[in-house]
């Protein structure tokens, strides 16, 4: 494996959590430096039209876990000597870079502060990227999930980019990005980035990741020639790891691939060497160096030519849109380093399916190579997203992590520690320090399971299945309490809780599904098959709990920000307690996908038109539902009443979203707004 020489900021800066007395910044090299940062207070220059920026006194210092031999990844804490960041007042930044060999650069001397390069960061007429901290009764956040490298569609981050390049210099522009879930898809990787993400992890990491004594059947010549092929490890996801996706062709396994692959969903630098690790090879080239895997092995036969036929075309579509979205890359990294971004993972970010029973827990924990990929997916996401978004309640994982990364050993008895850390972590929920606050659930890792099965009336006949897992078990929600309290959040206040699965479902597309779509694939018809529609209503108790917790929290205002179903849409509720007298109105806005849009070909055409006569329906009309004792969620035909051996009754009404359609299955990315307790919400 030839050396090649990697840019020295593979990707960042991207601001990560930022409040009065801190904020940090997220970076990652390829070599390591002694790193400070310092803040500029932007003020309009009086006498010109320039701005002029006075330093902020601050300390700063950087914590670094060296990942590989050629990948470090740094968080940059600065804060004010005296006092506080000054709140409402555009604040500006520089990092400065320290070698040991007595070398001294800053952002500048790598092109990303001057406006006319195509690299740049900073916006027209600024010298520095730049943020604001909130404060006060007005704010404007941007949220949206599912973005995928080959996803279609156009990037909705250029769509964000334009938005603050229109207003970069006030406080109207946007204070914060919140991404909901599915930052990367582990999961569904493109044919033509799946043998450069392999041979780019291995250079980050210095060596090859040694699978083969984590599940030793990997070492078996058909394997180990599978998994290093475009579409080789099908067989391998499902058997040895034991994984539910149906697009596991490519998944990604070893730590370095999951890094890779998120550098290079955020950054264009490692893009510029894209011919050195053979990006955007043709399908032609890759056959002819035997970097492709067949089932039909035997060239001449009509299955081959078929099957290279398909794969062929999946490889040139696929390869059209991570070209689109390669050129979006300098908008993402502009985006992430002027807006302080706070990240939850979903399943995606690991693998799809990711802990959705309680067997499939356990059957991906007790196969090796499950534990061990889901680990990596898991320290992966800690380095790049969860790190940042709380650092001070991170400092543990440091240790455990620098010690398996040490010796990279798979077997290893710092490497078991390293993994039941990960899987027994219990606190990836966080708050951010926003206006409203805002508190993140995590809706994977904290589930609790059901056993009793439950009857399903579908396709005309009962079927026994398990109940939907509870998303968030009794113990986490007195977890999130507790850190939302240590805030210095107060009942009464508005808060934001930040959902990746949404807690409304989008009755228009689960209801068509189970009655329309799922009967057609029974007659060979196309229906789409990516549909994340795992949803709350489906666990009345889970349901329930969410409701009475965030009663119990008494905000002034409840807001849920919520992605996952690829498609936006907005709910407003009222729902009154029948056992406690008292009332909660809540908000829910999602948005989804970013860059993935799922209802396209005849199946997703088929699916919107049902879609857009249901919406019609409920257009103007309200939903009137109930909980019974036993948690049973009933739809009623009108307001009801009489009935006293009810939990709790709601009215549910969807809203218009921007162009008064209910629904909104394009590409999209959410502003949330809040203006001294109005409450808006629009796409972009």
């Amino acid at each position: 494996m030839g050396v090649r020489e990697l840019p020295t900021i593979m990707a960042g800066p991207m601001l990560r959590r930022v409040e009065d007395r801190q904020a940090f910044i997220w970076i990652a090299l390829s070599q390591p430096y002694h790193m400070e940062a310092e803040i500029f207070k932007v003020t309009r220059d009086k006498h010109s039209d320039g701005f002029t920026y006075t330093e902020v006194d601050c300390f700063s210092e950087a914590w670094t876990v060296r990942v590989g031999k050629r990948l470090y990844v740094s968080l940059i804490k600065v804060s004010p000597e005296a006092g506080i960041f000054p709140a409402n007042t555009l604040l500006g930044y520089n990092l400065t870079f320290s070698s040991n060999r007595g070398e001294t650069l800053k952002l500048g001397d790598f092109g990303l502060l001057s406006s006319d390069h195509p690299a740049a960061i900073v916006y027209e007429g600024l010298a520095y990227p730049t943020f604001y901290i909130n404060e006060g009764t007005k704010n404007k956040i941007l949220y949206g999930s599912c973005r995928k490298l080959h996803g279609e569609g156009e990037d909705v981050f250029l769509e964000a980019d334009r938005m603050i390049a229109a207003n970069p210099t006030t406080t109207d522009r946007p204070s914060s990005l919140f991404l909901l879930g599915d930052q990367i898809y582990a999961d569904d990787v493109a044919d033509s980035v799946i043998l450069p993400v392999i041979r780019l992890g291995e250079e980050l990491m210095g060596r090859e990741e040694e699978l083969g004594i984590v599940e030793p059947r990997v070492n078996q010549p058909l394997f180990k020639k599978a998994i290093g092929q475009i579409n080789g490890r099908q067989y391998i996801s499902k058997r040895f790891c034991r994984f539910t996706s149906r697009k596991a062709a490519n998944h990604l396994f070893t730590l370095g691939e999951y890094m890779a692959m998120t550098l290079l969903s955020w950054s264009p630098e490692l893009w510029k060497l894209s011919p050195d690790y053979g990006m955007f090879k043709s399908f032609h080239e890759w056959t002819e160096e035997d970097g492709v895997y067949f089932a039909f092995k035997d060239r001449d036969s009509m299955e081959y030519n078929r099957e290279h036929e398909l794969l062929e075309e999946r490889y040139q579509k696929q390869g059209m849109e991570v070209a689109g979205t390669v050129d979006a890359l300098n908008a993402v990294r502009r985006v992430m380093a002027n807006t302080p971004t706070y990240m939850m993972f979903d399943d995606h970010d690991i693998t799809d399916d990711w802990n959705l029973s309680e067997e499939w827990k356990s059957t991906v924990r007790e196969a090796p190579l499950g534990k061990h990929v889901v680990s990596n997916g898991l320290a992966s996401y800690w380095l790049c997203q969860g790190w940042g978004n709380d650092p001070d309640s991170f400092h543990h994982f440091a240790k455990a992590m620098r010690a398996y990364l040490e010796s990279y050993q798979p077997g290893s008895s710092s490497h078991t520690r390293w993994m039941n850390l990960l899987w027994d972590y219990d606190s990836w929920h966080f708050t951010a320090p926003t206006t409203p606050a805002a508190v993140f659930l995590d809706t994977r890792t904290q589930r609790d399971y059901e056993h009793e099965p439950q009857p399903v009336k579908l396709f005309r006949r009962i079927e026994e299945v398990r109940k939907s897992p509870n998303l968030i078990k009794e113990a986490a929600w007195d977890k999130v309490t507790a850190k939302l309290s240590a805030s210095g959040w107060r009942e009464g206040e508005p808060l934001i809780m930040v959902s990746p699965t949404p807690l409304y479902g989008i009755a228009l597309i689960e209801t068509f599904l189970q009655k329309y779509m799922l009967p057609l694939r029974t007659f060979g018809l196309p229906v789409q098959s990516s549909f994340d529609l795992e949803s709350w209503k489906y666990n009345g108790k889970g349901f329930n709990e969410f409701i009475q917790r965030a009663a119990d929290l008494n905000p002034s205002d409840c807001i849920i920000l919520s992605g996952d179903l690829h498609s936006a849409s907005a709910v407003k509720s009222y729902i009154t307690f029948h056992d406690r007298e008292s009332s909660l109105t809540i908000h829910q806005f999602t948005s989804s996908p970013m860059k993935n849009m799922s209802y396209t070909g005849m199946g997703g055409s088929l699916m919107k038109l049902m879609m857009w006569i249901n919406a019609r329906n409920r257009t103007n009309r309200t939903i009137h539902r109930s909980c019974d004792q036993e948690c049973n969620l009933i739809l009623k035909d009108g307001k009801g009443g009489g009935d006293t051996d009810l939990k709790w009754t709601e009215s549910i009404r969807y809203l218009p979203l921007n162009d008064g359609t209910l629904i909104e299955t394009k590409n999209n990315l959410g502003v949330f707004t809040y203006d001294s307790g109005e409450i808006g919400n629009m796409l972009i």
